[in-house]
């Protein structure tokens, strides 16, 4: 069977300085990682974060021996500047979720959750 990807949401935060705008997009994948389970590929800036079963796993456990439950991918993320960022978090929680914020130079933080698709 091949991998089928669905976009579940698209979007977008402005940025009135320059007119510029960070895009977001969600997709859902019926197959990713190695065992070819359903997950879910965050898309932003040419960058692809993917979040199936095997990577998850791990990321919970790095969030458990951190002790938080909201927790930031940092080598996922845009976090140059301190005023534009985009972040991608893995939310422990039952159903699992991820989240993702968005900042702009003008804009407030924008932040949206996905449950993902399965349990680990």
């Amino acid at each position: 069977m091949a991998n089928e990807k669905t976009i579940l949401d698209e979007w977008a935060v402005k940025d009135l300085e320059d007119g510029s705008s960070l895009k977001i997009t969600v997709m859902s994948c019926t197959e990713l990682g190695n065992q070819s389970l359903p997950g879910l590929q965050v898309y932003y800036m040419g960058h692809i974060v993917n979040y199936e079963p095997l990577a998850v796993e791990r990321l919970a456990y790095q969030a458990s021996k951190a002790g938080v439950t909201d927790y930031l991918l940092e080598d996922q993320s845009w976090m140059y500047y301190d005023d534009q960022f985009v972040k991608n978090y893995l939310v422990i929680d039952s159903p699992l979720k991820i989240k993702v914020e968005v900042k702009t130079r003008s804009s407030k933080v924008v932040s949206k959750t996905y449950e993902l698709p399965f349990e680990v």
